[in-house]
């Protein structure tokens, strides 16, 4: 006889948690996070055996669900160089206001201080380098842009979208999502290249092609 189906998933928990460390922090209590998601705090007791269980399942969830992620995000764009913006939207909806990039940092102390913690911080951060490298590459091949190391353009990428949040906390001027797109086109935008130029012949035709005026498409 198959085990009865359990009334809330965990991936239903840990979408709670989120909620809630978005809210509070990692000082949230298991109530806290048993009040989002509308189950007692035995169950999640039963489910994570105690709350530095439950966030490390959570901080787990971040990377093991990664390259579903980015591949939603990819099938929902036009184009490669669009599922990078994309990206930096699906970053900044994460930190809608200074309060949740804050807790969200306070997060970020225990994944570089805490040994297990930073395993799957590190796993994120690794996997998000290399699919932000699979989409720049994409976008090479589709004529969309030029560039000889697109493991260090997707390292300054995933760098600069988190240096952009920050700063947009501090200066907190306009939208998150704005401020992220216009740095994130300020990075990319000398390496656009008119339609086909990642497929001309040798260094000098894609300078070429590299130096037209190019109007930005996402």
């Amino acid at each position: 006889m198959s085990p009865r189906p359990k009334a809330t998933s965990d991936a239903d928990l840990l979408a709670a948690a989120h909620r809630v460390v978005m809210r509070l922090g990692p000082n949230l209590t298991l109530a806290d996070v048993a009040k989002e998601a509308k189950v007692s705090a035995a169950t999640l007791v039963q489910r994570f055996g105690s709350k530095r269980g439950l966030l490390l399942a959570f901080a787990a969830s971040g990377s093991s669900g990664l390259a579903e992620e980015f591949a939603r995000i990819r099938k929902s764009s036009k184009s490669a160089i669009a599922a990078v913006y994309a990206t930096a939207d699906c970053m900044a909806a994460m930190a809608q206001t200074p309060e949740m990039l804050a807790n969200s940092v306070a997060f970020l102390q225990l994944d570089l201080t805490d040994p297990e913690f930073h395993k799957h911080a590190h796993a994120h951060s690794r996997g998000m380098q290399a699919d932000l490298k699979a989409l720049l590459d994409e976008a090479i091949a589709e004529g969309d842009l030029v560039c000889r190391d697109t493991t260090r353009l997707a390292r300054a990428v995933q760098t600069m979208i988190g240096g952009s949040l920050l700063q947009w906390a501090i200066d907190r001027e306009g939208k998150v999502n704005d401020r992220l797109r216009e740095d994130l086109e300020t990075l990319l935008k000398p390496r656009v290249a008119a339609k086909g130029a990642a497929h001309g012949g040798g260094h000098r035709e894609r300078r070429r092609h590299a130096r037209r005026k190019v109007v930005w498409h996402t």
